[in-house]
């Protein structure tokens, strides 16, 4: 009588153990997941082979073990999942601050070369993220003016800050 059951059991397996291992795959993303989750599921419902009655039925079982494991799974690893790295993460070096105060006095310098229309131009559209309309507007100039003072205030700030 066992054997039969374990026979039914053999047969139940090869019969929807492709079938599973999609829907896991489905569910995880992760082939080899995927094959840990039925697996894991087989073994569940082999405990409680003999107890099952409908085994017509056994399929939408297996699914929602899977699909508890799955949310099991991910819960308990939100909490205890570690990264491994080859270093471990140090934070980034604290920034000299008096860097910062040199790149911008050589900016200053190189904006402090440029026409007062192409100083505007350039302060109105990157420091102040003005639109091309906005600019024209502010400037009493139409767009394509805009647009040809700020190229060629962003070329001499190039050349500018090149040189430096």
């Amino acid at each position: 009588m066992a054997e039969a059951r374990e026979d039914e059991f053999s047969r139940y397996v090869r019969e929807t153990r492709p079938a599973l291992r999609r829907t896991a795959f489905l569910l995880s993303s992760d082939w080899y997941e995927a094959d840990d989750l039925v697996q894991r599921a087989l073994i569940a419902i082999h405990g409680r082979w003999e107890t099952l009655e409908r085994r017509d039925r056994i399929d939408g079982y297996a699914r929602t073990i899977m699909i508890r494991m799955i949310i099991s799974d991910r819960r308990s690893h939100r909490w205890s999942r570690e990264t491994l790295r080859e270093t471990p993460p140090e934070p980034a070096p604290a920034l000299d601050p008096y860097a910062l105060v040199g790149d911008r006095m050589v900016l200053m310098d190189a904006l402090a070369g440029l026409g007062a229309r192409q100083r505007a131009a350039v302060v109105l559209r990157y420091w102040e993220d003005r639109s091309v309309e906005e600019t024209a507007r502010v400037m009493g100039s139409v767009c394509s003016t805009v647009r040809s003072q700020t190229a060629r205030a962003l070329t001499a700030l190039r050349s500018a800050l090149r040189a430096e």
